[in-house]
Formats: C-alpha cells, structure tokens, sequence
C-alpha cells in the first residue's frame, strides 16, 4: 500500500507567490471565521495514506477509529484492489467520494503491468466516486518541460473520459512541481497552463505548496474555478524549501493548528475558490491515530 506506486498565464504569478527558502511563522488564525464554521468541517475526510500501516493490520478498525474521530469520508490510495475498504467503510458509516490512481496509468501507459485508464475508471464508476485524482510523477518522468506537456495531454483525455461518467479528474501536487525546469517557469506553471479546465482540476496540497515555496491562499486564488479538492496537511515553522519530497524531514509534517499554514483562510479561500471537498492528510507522524483525532479537533474549534 505505497502511494508512491499508485502513484496557465504563467507570466504573472510564480513570483507573486513564491515565499523565502526559509519556510517559518506562525499561523494566525484570528482575522478569520471559526473553523468549524465552514462548510468543510460537516463533510470533512482524511486520506487514508496517513494510516497506511494501520490500514495493512486492520482495516476495519482503523476506518471504525477514524469514523469515531468525527471524519465523514475517507479518500483512497488507490481505486484499484479496494473493493473491500469501500464495503468496510460504507458499513461504519464512511463516504468515499474520491481515490487516488497508479501514476503511471497516465504517465506509463501501454507499458507492462501497468493498468488501462478505462480499467481505473469503470472502478471509479462502481464505486460511485465524484473525484478520482492523478497524484504524482516520479523521478525521471518530470525533469523536462515537454515531459509534463505530455501528462497533461494524456490527462486532458482522459479528464474528458471522467467528465462523461460523472467524476472529475483532479491534480494533486508536491513539491517537485515547484521547482523550475524551462526558464522561469516551474513544473506547475506548466500544467496550469496544459491543463484543460473543463477537463481535469486541481486537488491543492497546502503543506507541498508552503515547502515547496508557494504561497497556499495565492495559488487557491490563482486557480479559481479549477480546484475541485484540497489536501490539509501543516508545516513546522522553521522548515527548510524543498523540491525533493523524499528529503523532507518527518517531523516536518504536523498536526492542524501546530504549524505555520493558516487553516482558517485556507478553509475560507477554498470555499470562495469552488473547492468541493477537504480532506485531512498527514504524511509523518508517530501516532497518526491520535494526530488525526487532533487536526478534526483543531478543526471543530
């Protein structure tokens, strides 16, 4: 259960948002409505990636630890091979409305051992998804310009496949995507620009923007109308830029309210921005239990 196996303009934003390489401060949330005022709180989920080990020893009580915790849905790691999470979670009580997919389905197609798009999607379909996301690309598939022109590309058609079933096809970012590799644009400039609107969206990362130099509020604004889901996920102040996510520290990544990220203005601009839903995600933590039972009571304050 890896995820990492599953796994447009451009003139005037990338340095209107860009932020120092030193990533500190402090998230003040007092200029902002209650978090538990917004929309999202009542229909909040949590990526399963955060509890993927547990997951591994025992589905059912997780999702059941997770549904006591107060989330409403849960996203999976991957649409493939999750008949049973699906029947587990409905049972508890647990709506799944969006799943990540393999990667390389976009970005290896064709290739051995590698699922067809229309597989992932008349799983997508069976399981009456509303979001279905392509969530990353590894090294080796990222470095050039006309490499991520050429993801896009297979991501508009198969956004336009998605479209007709129902389900919208969605981005989901890290860091690498920050870094520049044609000039002055960066990987996401890129694929903001290739993107077809109508076809695939964005599922923001705040944590990935914020480390990878990005400002979260300006890049939900810039992409208005084109963000379908947001990741909520907060970052230690203090901690370095970078592009690589395998080098981030693991005490980089923290509980909601102990970081830096504004969760309030986050939830506020995602609302004003169209996004549909948010879901909780913690890549690192010591007790991802009882960390996602702090982040949903941050939320609820």
């Amino acid at each position: 259960m890896r995820r990492r196996n599953f796994m447009k303009s451009v003139g005037i934003a990338s340095a209107a948002i860009a932020t120092s390489n030193a990533l500190s401060g402090s998230a003040s949330a007092s200029l902002w409505p209650s978090l538990a005022k917004s929309k999202f709180v009542d229909q909040i989920g949590l990526q399963l990636w955060t509890v993927r080990n547990q997951m591994q020893k025992d589905s059912r009580s997780t999702l059941k630890a997770i549904h006591d915790a107060g989330y409403k849905q849960v996203e999976l790691m991957d649409i493939l091979g999750a008949e049973s999470i699906l029947e587990q979670s409905k049972s508890i009580g647990l709506e799944v409305r969006s799943a990540f997919f393999d990667w390389q389905v976009i970005c290896k197609q064709g290739e051995a051992n590698v699922p067809r798009f229309e597989t992932v999607l008349d799983a997508s379909v069976k399981a009456g998804l509303k979001h279905l996301v392509f969530g990353y690309i590894a090294n080796g598939s990222r470095e050039s310009a006309d490499q991520m022109k050429r993801w896009a590309e297979i991501a508009n058609r198969a956004g336009e496949q998605s479209k007709k079933s129902g389900i919208q096809l969605c981005y989901h970012n890290h860091s690498f995507e920050f870094a520049k590799i044609d000039g002055e644009k960066t990987g996401y400039d890129i694929l903001i620009q290739e993107f077809d609107p109508k076809h695939v969206h964005f599922e923001v990362d705040v944590f990935w923007c914020k480390i990878g130099g990005w400002d979260p509020i300006a890049t939900l604004r810039r992409l208005k109308g084109r963000v379908s889901q947001v990741h909520l996920k907060d970052l230690k102040a203090g901690t370095e830029l970078q592009y690589d996510e395998g080098k981030v520290p693991a005490d980089a990544f923290q509980e909601l309210g102990d970081g830096t990220i504004p969760m309030g203005e986050v939830l506020q601009v995602a609302e004003e921005v169209g996004a549909i839903e948010c879901h909780v995600e913690q890549d690192q933590s010591p007790d991802p239990i009882a960390s996602i039972q702090q982040s949903i009571q941050h939320l609820k304050k």
